[in-house]
């Protein structure tokens, strides 16, 4: 069998072990994907978020298109995690806090509280005063505390909808790739066979090579008689 033969072979059969590895991997990808949107779909609606109406949202609310699309709907979904996190709750946070964090509001927050510390040492009379202030500033960094926590955990069930929405897409493309290398290397394998029957085909012996010479032997019929013994005459 020559080399040409063989090759189409080779290349066929090793494309259609790909295709079943790309085929393989795709089911994964799968996998991953349904198990990513179940998961986000089941903890959000443990939350039991639902979005406000439109005629309930304020002025600044209504300037999101994202909370006018999902208005009374309830939280299930990756993206309206996104939407409500950054959208609702970025909104108020920001509100509460005039623009600052958690970690930037602790240094007016512990002020206040120096304050109403030194003001008891004193028996201060504008104790109460003080420590009306340090409520408010103290009740504002929890508010805003509570809202970046929650804002980070739905952020987060986005993040993993994307990671499974990726999933699905390199899923998709390794079928699709699987699909068209399996084609190939079909095509491969037809013509490689084809072209072993056109040249068996076109061999008069089937083979390569130089054919073998029939030997004859002579048949009984057409050998030489034996003339036996010469015969001799006598005279009378």
């Amino acid at each position: 069998m020559s080399i040409r033969r063989i090759t189409p072979a080779i290349t066929g059969t090793i494309g259609l072990v790909l295709a079943a590895v790309l085929v393989g991997l795709g089911l994964v990808m799968t996998s991953n994907a349904n198990f990513a949107k179940t998961y986000t779909a089941e903890q959000l609606g443990q939350q039991k978020i639902t979005f406000s109406s439109v005629e309930a949202l304020t002025p600044e609310e209504s300037q999101s298109p994202c909370l006018i699309q999902y208005a009374g709907q309830q939280l299930t979904t990756g993206k309206q995690a996104e939407c409500y996190a950054n959208d609702f709750i970025g909104l108020h946070v920001t509100k509460i806090g005039g623009g600052k964090t958690y970690a930037e509001m602790r240094g007016p927050e512990q002020a206040l509280l120096a304050k109403v510390t030194a003001a008891q040492k004193a028996n201060d009379p504008g104790l109460a005063e003080l420590q009306k202030q340090h409520a408010i500033a103290k009740g504002q960094r929890d508010a805003v505390f509570q809202g970046e926590t929650s804002r980070g955990l739905l952020l987060t069930s986005f993040g993993f909808s994307v990671l499974g929405a990726k999933a699905e897409q390199a899923a998709t493309t390794a079928y699709l790739v699987a699909g068209l290398v399996a084609l190939l290397s079909l095509v491969i394998l037809a013509r490689g066979r084809g072209a072993a029957r056109t040249a068996g085909a076109g061999s008069p012996t089937g083979s390569v090579g130089i054919p073998r010479q029939a030997t004859t032997s002579p048949s009984p019929a057409t050998a030489e008689p034996n003339p036996g013994p010469p015969q001799t005459t006598t005279n009378a």
